[in-house]
């Protein structure tokens, strides 16, 4: 059984522990700063190991393999230490801090041999593969554009929400690269690489609080608007936000010159379930029915761990073939590069060009 060691226990107690445990994993050791809620985590999942220094984690010589959930301006050292120390690599989104961090992790992942990944579970949702597939078929004809719309009130609260790293510049924060980066991945893995970003940020409910209730101001965008342009042709618009009321669900539609194809979600996240309904050629819009290749069944103490756990079987694939199946680190290069060039239009209000 091969063993994995989690650093990170916020969404990596939530899904990544579970996740790897399901899939035949041994998770050897977690790390978190708070070595008590650390032992709470392990306790409660038979995991044997605690430490508080991340380092200490990556050095075990009975772990093959690091899980990365921590925030994005820790992923750049803890991958290169791990890829460094032999260790085959899973790393949270997103992926960097920038594209030149990225650029580097994907270059040691390259020359060490070792599987690494990146955590774009998304990727595996029936819904997303249905309309990949169906694109990649020919049931839009010619890709046009894709439109999504995403109203959340998760920040709208009667008291300032609690601050988290989200909230901030230095540690990676904002939902353009904590949800946008999803859906660039998905957008990428649909129609191909992205050639040009405009792309407008907003904070529209900065008052947080800090753990011991001191009124502080978010820095980190809430709310973002992104054009793109693609390589092959067609473009995408997204307009997310977190500080709408009340909260819509998201839309997507996919539209090409024979076709449109729309799905539908509650919240932010796909489920492990999904409806796509489609038109062709200027029929009424119908549901289709998912193929059964593409089903998840469910897992009821996450909507997030099934496709995650198809994760982790193409992780363990990987590693018995010597190969870092998508998404990948070229894959977290290629989003980073998007990000970056959204935040340099952002602050320019040009649309900038991705080589």
């Amino acid at each position: 059984m091969p063993g994995v060691g989690l650093i990170g226990l916020g969404f990596g107690a939530q899904v990544h522990l579970p996740a790897f445990q399901a899939e035949g994993w041994d998770v050897v050791a977690v790390c978190a700063r708070n070595r008590d809620k650390a032992r709470k985590v392990a306790d409660a999942a038979g995991v044997t190991h605690v430490v508080t220094d991340a380092r200490e984690l990556i050095a075990r010589g009975d772990i093959d393999a690091v899980a990365i959930s921590t925030p994005p301006s820790t992923h750049h050292a803890l991958a290169m230490a791990a890829l460094a120390a032999g260790k085959h690599v899973l790393c949270e989104k997103p992926f960097a801090m920038t594209a030149r961090e990225a650029a580097q992790m994907r270059d040691l992942a390259a020359t060490s041999g070792r599987t690494a990944m990146v955590a774009h579970e998304f990727r595996y949702t029936p819904q997303r593969r249905y309309i990949k597939q169906l694109v990649a078929d020919g049931q839009i004809g010619k890709f046009r554009i894709c439109t999504i719309e995403m109203f959340m009130d998760r920040y709208v609260t009667a008291q300032p929400r609690l601050a988290t790293w989200l909230a901030f510049h230095e540690h990676g924060g904002g939902i353009l690269g904590a949800l946008g980066s999803h859906y660039i991945d998905g957008l990428r893995d649909w129609f191909g690489e992205i050639s040009s970003v405009h792309c407008q940020l907003a904070t529209l409910r900065p008052d947080v609080v800090d753990a011991d209730g001191k009124a502080r101001q978010a820095e980190a965008d809430d709310t973002f608007s992104l054009t793109l342009n693609f390589a092959s042709g067609g473009m995408a618009t997204m307009i997310a936000s977190f500080a709408a009321t009340p909260a819509r669900g998201t839309r997507i539609a996919v539209m090409g010159d024979e076709g449109t194809l729309i799905a539908e979600q509650a919240g932010m996240n796909p489920t492990h379930d999904g409806v796509v309904v489609a038109s062709r050629k200027g029929s009424p819009l119908a549901r289709l029915a998912t193929p059964e290749h593409l089903t998840l069944a469910a897992d009821d103490r996450d909507h997030r761990l099934m496709a995650f756990r198809m994760l982790v079987r193409d992780f363990t694939k990987g590693i018995a073939q010597g190969i870092s199946p998508a998404p990948n680190f070229v894959d977290g290069w290629r989003c980073q590069q998007v990000l970056d060039a959204a935040r340099e239009s952002a602050a320019s209000g040009r649309t900038v060009e991705i080589a």
